[in-house]
């Protein structure tokens, strides 16, 4: 895993580069974000394909805590990727709502994340 560090307005974006699911369950969530947040980001941007299909299947849970936990830390989140191949309406509307807010945000590039988080 590699951390790709962007700053904008004085905010230290993580950008975790990595060919491996590094989200495999709630504690790696957990981990990441402590780890991150000590070294000082105030956002995090992760890959689709860097966590367990599992988190898009919401009755499971693991969203919902990993998410949780951002939202308590205020620590935003933007996962990047193509998230239209999602047939359940419960992922759709929970993708809807979280792009509502400023906190979780599921968006289709980098690009479009660090200008989310640019304000």
């Amino acid at each position: 895993m590699k951390i790709e560090t962007h700053t904008i307005n004085n905010i230290n974006i993580a950008e975790i580069i990595s060919e491996e699911v590094i989200i495999n369950n709630t504690e790696d969530g957990l981990d990441l974000l402590g780890n991150l947040y000590y070294q000082g980001f105030d956002k995090i941007m992760i890959n689709k394909q860097n966590i367990t299909p599992d988190f898009f299947d919401l009755k499971n849970g693991i969203a919902g805590e990993i998410l949780q936990k951002f939202s308590n830390y205020r620590v935003s989140l933007a996962i990047i990727g193509d998230f239209s191949a999602f047939e359940s309406k419960s992922i759709k509307d929970f993708i809807y709502e979280s792009n509502k807010g400023k906190h979780i945000n599921f968006l289709a590039s980098i690009a479009e994340a660090l200008q989310k988080f640019a304000g």
